[in-house]
């Protein structure tokens, strides 16, 4: 399973409104960028209390990324 699609089906199981959920990607030389969009309403459960829910989605990111070299960041837009 590539990144892109885990951000999207984790985000999909937070959110009331699944269908809503788009990921996209910019794709640098070192660096790449999931921009993870939900409809507004949604984005209090995608972020979690305190931010913990974002915090555990992007530690994700950084792991994987980091086993394949590369720095993956992500931004959650409404």
């Amino acid at each position: 399973m590539d990144m892109k699609s885990l951000i999207e089906q984790m985000a999909k199981a937070l959110v009331d409104r699944p269908e809503e959920v788009s990921v996209a990607v910019v794709d640098g030389e070192r660096t790449a960028v999931f921009e993870l969009r939900v409809a507004k309403s949604d984005i209090g459960k995608v972020i979690g209390k305190q931010g913990n829910t974002a915090r555990a989605m992007r530690t994700i990111l950084s792991a994987a990324g980091t086993k394949l070299g590369k720095r993956y960041v992500l931004e959650i837009l409404e």
